[in-house]
């Protein structure tokens, strides 16, 4: 059976998904039974050290701290936060500060706590407090692991629970904690009112019962649907897509109900029946924190079932909320309308992301280095090109990473880069390695901003001392703009020939290309003028009668990005009509949205030909088509274009 995944081309029907998504939202009435927790996040100074005069050990001085909702108590706030009609919790706290401060977050939500008691000692409030010391976060310590829930109380709660839902339309049942109200006697006592409320969607997340439960939705990760169908694995040892939709597939089988299985940054995969529906994982660029994205996934859920939605659309929404909250650190999170919008619809989905990680299983064109991702249909030939730059056509610009990676540990340690510890040293270089690694193709602009958010976050620079994102790239390009000029100078002088700088084949195929009537621009990252000037020193910048684009100053203006745009609807083109050629994942993520043929170039820019598995990985995950490692076979490329071999 073929898969259906959540990741289209760009049409208007496809465009609207988003806000059909949001519309359903506000008539949903959910009902939230669980575990109720409160996070505490201490920040530390770790500047300031003091020794205890009782103990004489060192004292911790908490700079800053803050509470958030967990456990149920998340799910209801990202019920919350999604604009849900109406919130009512059922379960229990303790008679303590942290209950307290439960009761205040909730209350100031407007959630319905009518339902959830409190009790008195030895009963507490369940919290977990994280200290951390920068961005590292010590031994955590957890409260209420010793409850035992009164049994004279099952009663009370089992009876509030049918109570709340008679008005609700969908329950969630959310078990994470032992020692709470759930155990299989009173699963069996819920699984009645299951039946009895059949107008009602019960949705389980449940670490320890899930499959004791009859007659509702199953939201459960990889590994505990692995372990559901006796299939159990180690935490540490991965589950495969096919694995994951088998055990997606037995479970529904069995419960006759949809079955959501998460992946982490794989995405998730809903089955009903017999359909299965695929939403890819989200690309996020910065830090993430999980913490929290399980409960964001089983509310955006909810939301949508509750609404009148489908399994598919509660799939998509659910998958694009959860990228929304993993950005949040240090806080268990949530994702709110806004951010849903400002997400958009087409997300930077992440492709074969196993593929990506094994090249022993690509599949290649017989007797050639031309990597098949996807088969890509083609009714006529492509009339439009777009070309990066730098690592796609030109290697002028090879080595920069060399340059912004000192420049970036400058920038963050400040006078401390000779005094730090060499753990804290190795740590930061990992950091920007990581960052550099994961924003290749972005504008540099956009990468400062980055760079800033590195900087506060390790605190070694004082806030006077902290650049904005264009004093960094101008000293960034100050240096690079050196190791340009150097080259440069070398051809104008004779002493070296724009090929040198060229990939393999790369100026060929851009001739084939325009003597076929495809019209070429190129689109770079790069800021416009520099950019232009350098096709212009390499000497294949009049084969661009498209135009030249680059980076303009302005992080709201991606020149890839508004290339593909004016292409599409000055022409009223479809996908069938575009090629993006880059060796970078913005291009071809954007290319993929809009459905045009995306050709990954895994060049190796020291060699100038053969295969960069590094980039190959990349570009596989920002979907794309095609990987060649250079243009060397150039007729086995051409009739994947529609065009004709040349003589």
């Amino acid at each position: 059976m073929k898969l259906k995944e959540s990741s289209h081309p760009l049409n208007v029907s496809e465009k609207d998904w988003l806000e059909g998504a949001i519309k359903l939202l506000g008539s949903s009435r959910v009902t939230v039974l669980g575990d109720f927790c409160l996070d505490a996040y201490w920040l530390i100074d770790e500047k300031k050290t003091e020794l205890s005069l009782e103990t004489g050990l060192p004292v911790r001085f908490v700079r800053e701290q803050r509470y958030s909702l967990g456990g149920a108590g998340n799910v209801a706030a990202n019920l919350v936060a999604l604009g849900v009609r109406e919130v009512r919790v059922v379960g229990a706290i303790g008679n303590d500060l942290f209950g307290e401060e439960m009761v205040r977050q909730t209350s100031r939500l407007g959630i319905k706590t009518d339902a959830l008691l409190k009790f008195e000692k030895p009963w507490q409030t369940s919290a977990y407090a994280k200290p951390y010391l920068g961005s590292e976060e010590l031994n955590r310590m957890d409260i209420g692991t010793f409850n035992s829930f009164p049994a004279s109380h099952l009663d009370q709660i089992l009876e509030r629970l049918d109570q709340a839902a008679e008005h609700s339309d969908v329950v969630i049942l959310n078990q994470q904690l032992q020692g709470s109200c759930f155990d299989e006697k009173v699963v069996r006592r819920i699984n009645t009112i299951i039946k009895q409320r059949s107008n009602v969607v019960f949705i389980v997340d449940s670490r320890d019962y899930a499959g004791h439960f009859e007659g509702a939705v199953l939201k459960v990760n990889a590994h505990e649907a692995a372990k559901l169908v006796g299939k159990e694995r180690p935490l540490q040892e991965a589950i495969s897509r096919a694995e994951a939709i088998e055990f997606a597939r037995a479970l529904t089988a069995r419960t006759k109900k949809p079955v959501f299985v998460t992946r982490g940054e794989h995405g998730l995969i809903a089955v009903d029946g017999g359909e299965v529906v695929e939403v890819p994982g989200v690309q996020v660029l910065e830090k993430t924190d999980s913490v929290g994205a399980g409960d964001t996934v089983i509310a955006t859920i909810a939301a949508v079932l509750g609404g009148g939605g489908d399994v598919e659309l509660a799939a998509r929404l659910a998958g694009l909320a959860a990228s929304i909250t993993v950005r949040k650190l240090r806080v268990t999170g949530t994702a709110t309308i806004a951010e849903l919008r400002e997400a958009g619809p087409f997300p930077d989905y992440i492709y074969e992301p196993e593929l990506a990680a094994s090249p022993r299983n690509a599949r290649y064109l017989p007797d050639s280095e031309i990597e098949i991702i996807r088969e890509h249909p083609r009714s006529g030939s492509v009339k439009h090109a777009i070309f990066d730059h730098d690592g796609t056509i030109s290697v002028l610009r090879h080595g920069w990473e060399k340059i912004m990676e000192p420049m970036m540990l400058k920038a963050i340690l400040g006078n401390k880069i000779s005094s730090v510890s060499e753990t804290v040293y190795t740590k930061v270089l990992q950091d920007i390695r990581a960052f550099i690694d994961r924003t290749t193709g972005i504008q540099t602009l956009a990468q400062m901003k980055g760079l800033i958010s590195l900087v506060r976050e390790y605190g070694y620079v004082t806030e006077s001392e902290i650049l904005d994102e264009h004093g960094y790239k101008a000293e960034y390009n100050r240096a690079l703009l050196e190791m340009i000029r150097h080259r440069v100078v070398k051809i104008e002088r004779g002493e070296l020939d724009p090929y040198d700088y060229e990939l393999k084949g790369a100026r060929k195929f851009l001739e084939t290309l325009h003597r076929a009537g495809v019209k070429l621009y190129l689109a770079s990252g790069t800021d416009e003028v520099d950019v232009k000037a350098e096709a212009k020193v390499m000497g294949y910048a009049a084969l661009f009668d498209g135009g030249i684009h680059g980076a303009v100053g302005d992080l709201k203006v991606e020149a890839k990005r508004v290339v593909l745009e004016r292409i599409i609807n000055s022409g009223h083109l479809t996908g069938q009509d575009l090629l993006v050629v880059g060796d970078g994942p913005v291009e071809l993520r954007e290319g993929r949205k809009r459905g045009a043929f995306c050709l990954g170039v895994a060049s190796n820019e020291l060699s100038r030909h053969g295969l960069d598995l590094a980039k190959r990985s990349r570009l596989i995950r920002a979907g794309a088509d095609m990987v060649v490692p250079d243009y060397s076979q150039l007729d086995r490329i051409l009739p994947f274009l529609g065009l004709a071999k040349t003589k």
